[in-house]
């Protein structure tokens, strides 16, 4: 079993969105960072990503208990494919920063 990391890895910020929350996750230091492909720039900023910072533990409760979840970061985006949330194949790669979006459905259909 692996062991689990409780140092403050991760930056969280919870957004109201409709009538559910939005889940933006980034690994902690990549806050502030610029990433750049051609004529697309991404600011992964502080205001989007930021109001706390949480350890791996506290991620995978968050992890499994969001429904619309953004991530970015190689240690955050391994964590959600380690625990199955999605495939690597939906993994998005921009100047080597992986991208993650998920969508949980709930309820009837």
């Amino acid at each position: 079993m692996t062991e689990i990391n409780q140092d403050y890895n991760y930056a969280l910020r919870k957004i109201k969105y409709q009538e559910t929350q939005m889940i933006n996750i980034c690994d902690l230091n990549l806050i502030g960072k610029e990433i750049n492909q051609g004529d697309f720039n991404i600011s992964i900023s502080k205001d989007y990503f930021y109001s706390e910072e949480i350890t791996e533990e506290d991620a995978i409760k968050v992890l499994k208990s969001s429904s619309i979840i953004n991530l970015v970061g190689k240690d955050i985006v391994d964590l959600a494919l380690s625990l199955n949330l999605a495939k690597r194949n939906s993994v998005k790669i921009i100047e080597n920063v992986p991208f993650l979006m998920i969508f949980k459905f709930s309820g009837m259909y």
